[in-house]
């Protein structure tokens, strides 16, 4: 039996990144085509508090995130991801690593970081962030390195690409 296709839960990062760099929106439609596509197909989503990260901006991004690619920022206000965000956030207070002004900024309610990583737990899907893993950083607390703690599948934008076979042509 084949395994189920892997579902990307994207980070505000990845899409700030290529809209603001290497993917603008002016010359690499086919980057945000091939997000819609696979958002269209179940297999690219982001969550509510990206959403609300990007709303904040004031140029393209805002508009595609708000006009094309909405109805595929999925709520984080459910009992499984609460309760994921939850075990989340009891962890991070656990962990004598982090300074706490790290701490406070991941547990802040607005911060799409953690309500990305809680989807991703809940649901058992891979979180997609240009972040990487840093085991001995004290002042911020990376995404890589909560999927590390709670076994959550990770990529960057480019291994996404790569997995999901969009093209540039």
């Amino acid at each position: 039996m084949p395994a189920a296709p892997t579902i990307f839960v994207l980070d505000s990062n990845v899409l700030i990144e290529a809209a603001r760099r290497y993917y603008q929106l002016a010359f690499a439609m086919p980057f945000w085509t091939g997000l819609l596509t696979n958002g269209q197909s179940g297999r690219v989503l982001s969550v509510d508090a990206v959403l609300n990260e990007l709303s904040n901006g004031n140029d393209q991004l805002k508009i595609w995130a708000e006009n094309d690619f909405r109805s595929y920022f999925m709520t984080t206000d459910t009992a499984e991801v609460i309760s994921s965000y939850s075990t989340l956030i009891n962890w991070v207070q656990a962990e004598q690593q982090y300074l706490q002004r790290a701490k406070d900024r991941f547990m802040e309610f607005d911060n799409a970081d953690s309500w990305v990583l809680a989807f991703a737990h809940a649901k058992g899907y891979k979180v997609v962030t240009q972040e990487v893993a840093s085991p001995d950083v004290k002042k911020n607390i990376p995404i890589p390195n909560v999927c590390q703690a709670f076994s959550i599948p990770y990529c960057n934008t480019f291994e996404m690409i790569a997995e999901l076979g969009i093209t540039f042509q």
